[in-house]
């Protein structure tokens, strides 16, 4: 998987990295809390920045909510708070309850109050003096007022007085997993409808406070001093000829503008305005969106609004050090709405020559405050049209939908197109400009999202608002989706090894673990049979321990592998062996408590494994010489595992294998992820990737092994395959050949250069690397994942068939004429 785990960060926006752009989400090794979901009364909504430097509100809060329909009376609760990371002197600190909230209704709890901010909160239901973390912690709604003594999730989950509990930031004790971390402007706050799973990260997002009282008051009724009656100013004047906004934090009026679209679901509800009378400038934007948080807002598309409010700009994470764009709205806005029905402002019809192909200006750094050129530069074009309706017809999808309810689609179909469908990548300075992603803000209950692979296509228009989205890039919010034509996108099926061929095949099969569905086990299986044709030897990348995610030091793997190997007899394999390692607990990186590692499948029908005593966690395979035959020293076994080049990274696996006589040395691999990279569309110009620093070592000591064994045998038959995180044109693939090895991806049409898809971007993340004396080599990278919506894994299996060399040129010119004469036979049966 590409840049590690797929995480949520953002607060308000669903918002996916994938190592995006983080190696991994780490969190307690403490069991998840699983309490039975509340019926009624729960925590809507924490905030522990009340007062602190940068906030805005002076005090803290917990806002409660009822999901039931009749009143709850609060008579003999509490709201209870526990730091982040209770020791054995920390107590639940205590605020008393009383009063009733009603059915649907909202309940505030005021807590401590800090030095700053400006706006006090609305008339709280209740008051207590808890001084809350501004970034972690957990709150707890009791029916009790007593202090509760647990300080583990397990214990307060077993703790029948505990109604409902949220932890945020790193909080030891929380249900599921927490939110992400707080700061001085953000809360937690939950979906408007107070939906509730029993998992703080599935059931909270992180975005601008919005305390509600039990009236329906907001912030802003204290007493705060005189009242700003806002500048007066147009949404071009807003938006401004940067990406930040020349009226940033400060307080607006008299902004006018069409609803030209509204978001009523989820947690970033608002809705889109857009001036009909622009002024002549391009790069002024004459699009805006007005940020109503969890709330829908009772306007509707058509309607002539005149708003007040203060102008944001919103990022996915911390302001002062995210990678990211930023989106300019309008928060805390009230308005009032004239005539409705209004015709609604042209869209802006996109079209294959209107992106240009420069992605950004070379800034050597942070591109925000440059001004605007949108005919230079995509991301400024994009940026000059934020939160203003495009239009894109027949939109051909270069990156299939997935759980996410997204799609990547191209506006420039003749951009760097692949022969199934997609757009490939195939450089630094070749970002492919015309990517846009699709999401939808019409309700699936009107419009389900449409399921599709690459190379189908939107017909007809799709259109709606355009935003910066921290993952994929820009975005269309679509209001109208075209239809979805299927082009049937068939899953590839490769060659069957004949008989004197050796098939390796390299797959990463997406942190495979027992408590995967019994589907994916099958779906991985008929790939293996199927599609690869039942290679000699797999390597397998992201195998977990016989426990998933559990994280309690576990590392074997055995019950994984055979459920694995079972599933591929059940599709009609051969009874595949493997060969692992077990990792030392939680050092090899990837999923927390997932040990994920690299291994062996072979055939044992049609090959040996040579087994060899020695090979540990810790231990470094080496290269030795017996009657002047090069063996391994351990095999399995690492490749110097212990060098920090391989910290919180899988370590290489060293194999040595028989065929018909020859020996071949196959190496497993999987690098490091990208996670910490700037991404691409973000506001640093060029991004820096940082991730590669790791990469070169890991690159540098693997070349020293094979360059070990090349020195023993000029003639070893060696293989480097798996999922090496990086690009055919990247550092790390530049050192890994230099010494000899070639990177088949690279004998391919560059059109073909790919085995995953990022970003709706198809490219290399997958490789298989041979020495010179292998003959014959026939390799494939074959389609059955990346371009599908229905994927086993988020990668594609690669195989390489060859003839390995016996190191007698007699010889293997006898072993070549038997495979030319089983080519013209069309053998592929064992000879006799």
């Amino acid at each position: 998987m590409q840049r590690g785990l797929r995480v949520t960060i953002s607060g308000r926006r669903k918002s996916v990295l994938t190592a995006a752009a983080v190696a991994g989400l780490v969190v307690s090794g403490a069991p998840a809390a699983l309490a039975t979901p509340s019926a009624d009364a729960v925590i809507a909504e924490v905030y522990g920045g009340g007062g602190n430097s940068g906030a805005t509100l002076t005090n803290d809060f917990v806002e409660l909510g009822n999901r039931g329909s009749a009143p709850l009376s609060l008579d003999g609760f509490s709201v209870q708070y526990l730091p982040a990371s209770a020791s054995a002197s920390s107590t639940w600190q205590v605020t008393k309850l009383a009063g009733s909230v009603n059915g649907g209704g909202r309940y505030l709890v005021a807590e401590s109050k800090g030095m700053g901010g400006t706006v006090a909160l609305p008339t709280p239901d209740a008051t207590g003096t808890i001084a809350m973390s501004g970034t972690a912690g957990t709150i707890a709604l009791v029916n009790g007022t007593t202090a509760l003594t647990c300080k583990t999730a397990a214990d307060c989950a077993a703790d029948p007085q505990v109604k409902d509990l949220v932890g945020f930031g790193d909080a030891v004790v929380r249900e599921g997993t927490p939110t992400a971390t707080l700061s001085n402007t953000t809360s937690a706050a939950r979906a408007a409808s107070l939906a509730d799973t029993d998992n703080n990260s599935t059931d909270f997002t992180v975005g601008d406070p919005t305390p509600t009282n039990s009236k329906g008051e907001t912030a802003g009724g204290g007493d705060t001093g005189p009242v700003d009656p806002g500048t007066p100013a147009k949404i071009h004047d807003i938006q401004g000829t940067t990406r930040i906004s020349p009226f940033k934090d400060k307080k607006v009026s008299d902004v006018t503008g069409i609803v030209t679209a509204v978001r009523t679901f989820g947690s970033s509800r608002g809705f889109w305005l857009t001036d009909p009378n622009p002024d002549s400038d391009p790069r002024t934007s004459e699009g805006l969106f007005v940020f109503t948080g969890s709330t829908s807002p009772a306007v509707a598309v058509g309607d002539a609004v005149t708003a007040t409010g203060t102008v944001k700009e919103f990022y996915p994470d911390a302001p002062a050090t995210s990678n990211y764009q930023s989106l300019t709205e309008l928060s805390s806005a009230q308005w009032t709405v004239g005539t409705h029905g209004n015709p609604l402002p042209a869209p802006t019809k996109i079209t294959p020559d209107q992106i240009p192909d420069v992605l950004a200006p070379n800034a050597g750094g942070n591109i925000e405050a440059l001004p605007l050129e949108p005919a230079k530069y995509a991301l400024d074009f994009w940026e000059s049209h934020e939160s203003e309706i495009i239009s894109i017809s027949d939109a051909r999808v270069v990156g299939p939908s997935n759980d996410f309810d997204e799609l990547y689609v191209t506006t420039k179909p003749q951009q760097n197109p692949t022969p199934r469908g997609g757009t490939v990548y195939l450089g630094y300075d070749k970002i492919n400009t015309g990517v846009l992603k699709v999401q939808s803000i019409i309700p699936f209950d009107q419009q389900p999202f449409p399921k599709v692979n690459t190379g189908d296509v939107l017909t007809g228009v799709t259109s709606g608002p355009v935003e910066y989205s921290s993952f994929g890039g820009y975005t269309l919010f679509a209001s109208q989706m075209g239809p979805a034509k299927d082009n049937h996108l068939q899953k590839e099926v490769t060659a069957r090894q004949r008989p004197g061929q050796l098939a390796v095949a390299t797959y990463n099969v997406e942190n495979l673990a027992p408590s995967d569905p019994d589907t994916k086990f099958a779906q991985l299986a008929h790939g293996i049979v199927d599609n690869l044709a039942a290679p000699d030897v797999v390597t397998l990348e992201e195998i977990q321990d016989n426990d998933g995610a559990t994280n309690d030091g576990v590392v074997a793997a055995d019950v994984t592998l055979k459920k694995f190997t079972d599933a591929i007899v059940a599709a009609g394999g051969p009874h595949y062996q493997w060969r692992e390692i077990d990792p030392t607990n939680d050092e090899d990186g990837g999923e927390p408590g997932g040990n994920i590692r690299v291994g062996f499948l072979f055939n044992p029908a049609r090959v040996s494994f040579v087994d060899r005593p020695g090979g540990s966690a810790t231990s470094s395979v080496g290269v030795t010489k017996d009657h002047g035959k090069v063996h391994l020293t351990q095999s399995p076994g690492r490749v110097d595992p212990t060098n920090d080049a391989w910290t919180d990274s899988r370590k290489p696996l060293a194999g040595e294998f028989v065929f018909q006589g020859r020996t071949v040395f196959v190496i497993a691999n999987h690098f490091n992820s990208k996670g910490g990279d700037q991404p691409t569309h973000g506001r640093f110009q060029p991004p820096v990737r940082s991730s590669e620093v790791q990469r070169q070592k890991q690159a540098t000591v693997l070349r020293g092994f094979v360059s070990q064994l090349q020195a023993a045998d000029r003639n070893a038959n060696i293989v480097v395959a798996g999922d090496l995180n990086d690009y055919q044109f990247s550092p790390a693939l530049a050192q890994l050949t230099s010494g000899g090895l070639k990177d088949l991806i690279a004998t391919l049409p560059a059109a073909e250069r790919y085995s995953y898809v990022f970003e709706g971007q198809s490219q290399v993340l997958d490789h298989i690397l041979a020495s010179s004396s292998l003959r014959g080599v026939d390799y494939d990278v074959v389609h059955i994942n990346a371009e599908f919506a229905d994927q086993a894994s988020d990668h594609d299996p690669q195989i390489v068939r060859f003839r390995p060399s016996t190191g007698n040129q007699v010889e293997d010119l006898f072993y070549d004429v038997l495979d030319y004469l089983d080519q013209l036979l069309g053998r592929t049966a064992p000879r006799k």
